[in-house]
């Protein structure tokens, strides 16, 4: 460890109690918010992929039937479950001799509800991550507040101030503001790149739910 890295370690191992604590609060905070941030990067690129993968086989002009028999036999997710909800709706209906307009309209509410399931497990964390992008700086700044309290204190008990008093509590201070800082930057970039994410994989999914409402349409006339 160079002289940098070992005279931050050393103001932290100092640190008063509470100071501590807080930075301690922080570290946790930040690991959980990457953690986070690394597992939904690869849900949200696994959702685009296989939504794209399945598209591109829907368009491809295979059979609907044949398409639903193969996601029905395993259990399907993302833009895969959208269709499997409409279709057996639709199936369900279809057999009973009910295929009308209102059929349609039950296959596209199944397919909303199934939307809904979707994105909110895409969605899911990402409060998190709002959550600890907008609180670590208030907890850091408290360790600030706190750090600077104690080293005015100690001014009490001596009759000459001087700096070298008050600058171990001071940088410990200002070390926890920085460590609010490192912990909520990540966390709030994060949240607003995959809360546009989520957004576009919904205008993707909602298209096709759409595309596909009217290709039951479609089949009703025939």
């Amino acid at each position: 460890m160079n002289d940098s890295g070992q005279f931050y370690l050393d103001i932290i191992l100092s640190a008063s109690l509470p100071v501590k604590v807080v930075m301690l609060i922080l570290i946790l905070a930040s690991v959980w918010s990457w953690l986070i941030i690394f597992s939904k990067g690869k849900v949200l690129a696994d959702a685009r992929k296989k939504a794209k993968k399945f598209e591109e086989h829907f368009w491809s002009g295979v059979d609907l039937n044949k398409l639903y028999q193969q996601l029905n036999s395993k259990k399907s997710n993302g833009i895969a479950r959208i269709f499997t909800a409409g279709f057996s709706e639709f199936q369900r209906k279809k057999q009973s001799g009910q295929i009308t307009v209102n059929s349609v309209e039950s296959a596209d509410r199944a397919m909303r509800v199934a939307l809904g399931r979707e994105i909110e497990d895409l969605e899911s964390q990402l409060p998190t991550l709002a959550t600890i992008g907008s609180t670590s700086p208030y907890i850091g700044l408290f360790g600030t507040v706190i750090g600077i309290m104690l080293s005015f204190h100690a001014l009490s008990d001596v009759t000459q101030a001087t700096i070298a008093l008050v600058a171990p509590g001071i940088s410990e201070a200002l070390i926890a503001t920085a460590m609010g800082l490192f912990a909520a930057i990540p966390a709030v970039i994060f949240y607003n790149r995959y809360s546009d994410k989520v957004e576009r994989i919904y205008s993707q999914y909602d298209a096709f739910k759409d595309e596909f409402s009217a290709i039951l349409h479609r089949q009703i006339g025939e």
